[in-house]
């Protein structure tokens, strides 16, 4: 019974797959934040956030996620017509004279590889909400400085009048001018935060 013991935990031992966590720093030329919206039933506006800071937990044997976190700009959003964009930063949307930030953090993940799911928390305009975000781990390479970087993508869907973003117009026919579902998009490259 002893030596059946032994040889279950020496299996065990020889299958078990270590886990060796690894910190991260989103590397910001090569990564996008991006989203759209659709605008008058018949058109999607797309966007993005250019300046921002975040950092991941990883596990780039396993091909696991275990956190992440991120600092978004909000002035920073990029739609290429600055007149909408003006329009965007102002009090009607994201008012970022007095809500400059967006924040997430995650709170748990599960799955690996090309399926992952992220539950965390989103903070726009000083309103936090949960969000679901799936996606996968694209994989490791050494930079040209040598230093190892993780590759991961990830989507996901939050309605922008949670967040107190309720500006819109209906027009003479009764279309609405701005969708409420906002889709977002994340490619991310990271390097080694050591």
């Amino acid at each position: 019974m002893i030596k059946k013991m032994f040889a279950l935990l020496f299996v065990i031992l020889l299958l078990s797959t270590p886990s060796f966590a690894e910190k991260f720093q989103v590397d910001t030329a090569h990564t996008q934040i991006h989203f759209s919206v659709q605008h008058l039933v018949v058109f999607k506006v797309r966007g993005n956030f250019t300046d921002f800071t975040g950092l991941i937990e990883a596990d780039p044997k396993n091909r696991t996620l275990i956190s992440a976190e991120a600092t978004i700009q909000a002035a920073s959003i990029d739609t290429r017509i600055d007149k909408r964009d003006q329009h965007l930063r102002s009090a009607d949307f994201f008012d970022t004279a007095n809500y400059p930030q967006i924040h997430f953090k995650s709170k748990s993940v599960t799955g690996s590889g090309d399926h992952i799911i992220m539950v965390g928390d989103i903070t726009i305009k000083g309103i936090t909400k949960e969000i679901t975000l799936e996606g996968r781990f694209l994989g490791t390479a050494a930079g040209p400085d040598g230093r190892l970087r993780a590759g991961f993508e990830a989507s996901g869907m939050l309605n922008r009048k949670d967040f107190g973003l309720n500006w819109n117009k209906v027009t003479e026919t009764g279309s609405i001018i701005v969708g409420d579902d906002v889709q977002i998009g994340l490619e991310v490259e990271s390097v080694i935060n050591n």
